[in-house]
């Protein structure tokens, strides 16, 4: 028979970089986590490791081959199975006394209040397109007062962000009130990544197609913002070392071997956010001629 399960053993290897005292805070600790793809998967189990006690997770989707790339919880044996259910039993097979609640239809304004109760954190593992649902959780976050994080995979690499409630707000830095959905996705790509280090290897540009919401992936991304993310997660939980908070930012490209510390006051109002803007929709109109 395997031996019982044991929290104080499972994560005594954390000690050394977090304190004994600072473990059992972060098994009092909830997290919530809106997605279970390719980013949002990997940070539920990275978060699990940790020894965070409690999650709340929400997705509607179900496995797909197309997921196998890059997804956590993306095998033969779970196609077709939904992505919050599996990933629950991924993340108990780590620790089986989590606390883990499931949104298994995922977020929307209707559910945000309860999907937030009791919450310490918030991490945006939300597709890429789902701005409706991006602007209103984050929005939620702020009433709450809930820091709210994002690390988005780009290329091989990652690009990260953070909204505390006393600091600049998701809307206020990306200003996407009153776009169209093409307008969003820019805004939102250039507001992530104002750096834009993965740009220069894109080895086929058809693969990007925003209008019909695709767009090339990557696990290495993947495990990069997992990475970034329960570092960040870790020092705004543990309120210890310099966090790094919006308009503030940063970058790293794993194939570039680059990292950039970014920073812009009003963000998408920033002028040299406007610049970028302004030269990417020029690109993309020569691109469609």
């Amino acid at each position: 028979m395997p031996p019982e399960f044991d929290y104080s053993m499972a994560f005594s290897r954390n000690v050394g970089w977090i304190s004994e005292d600072e473990q059992r805070q972060l098994r009092r600790k909830r997290v919530a986590i809106a997605g279970m793809g390719g980013v949002g998967g990997v940070h539920l189990l990275t978060l699990a490791r940790l020894g965070i006690g409690s999650f709340t997770i929400a997705d509607f989707d179900t496995f797909d081959l197309v997921n196998f790339n890059r997804q956590a919880g993306a095998m033969m044996s779970t196609l077709g199975q939904p992505k919050a259910a599996v990933l629950q039993e991924m993340a108990r097979d780590i620790n089986p006394e989590l606390d883990i609640r499931v949104f298994d239809g995922g977020v929307d304004e209707g559910n945000l209040s309860q999907f937030l109760d009791g919450v310490d954190l918030y991490v945006d593992g939300l597709d890429f397109f789902a701005f409706e649902a991006r602007i209103a959780t984050f929005a939620a976050c702020r009433q709450k007062r809930i820091p709210a994080i994002t690390a988005a995979p780009l290329g091989m690499g990652t690009a990260f962000l953070s909204f505390m409630p006393d600091g600049i707000s998701f809307e206020e830095y990306f200003c996407l009130d009153g776009c169209d959905e093409m307008e969003m996705a820019l805004r939102f790509l250039i507001g992530l990544a104002p750096a834009m280090l993965h740009r220069t290897y894109l080895v086929d540009p058809a693969s990007v197609d925003l209008s019909r919401h695709k767009g090339p992936s990557s696990v290495a991304a993947c495990q990069l913002c997992a990475g970034v993310c329960a570092v960040e997660a870790l020092k705004i939980l543990l309120q210890r070392g310099e966090q790094t908070v919006a308009p503030r930012g940063f970058q790293f490209d794993g194939f570039r071997n680059r990292h950039v510390r970014t920073w812009r006051p009003g963000g998408n109002r920033n002028p040299l956010q406007r610049l970028a803007l302004a030269i990417a929709k020029r690109q993309l109109s020569t691109r469609k001629e």
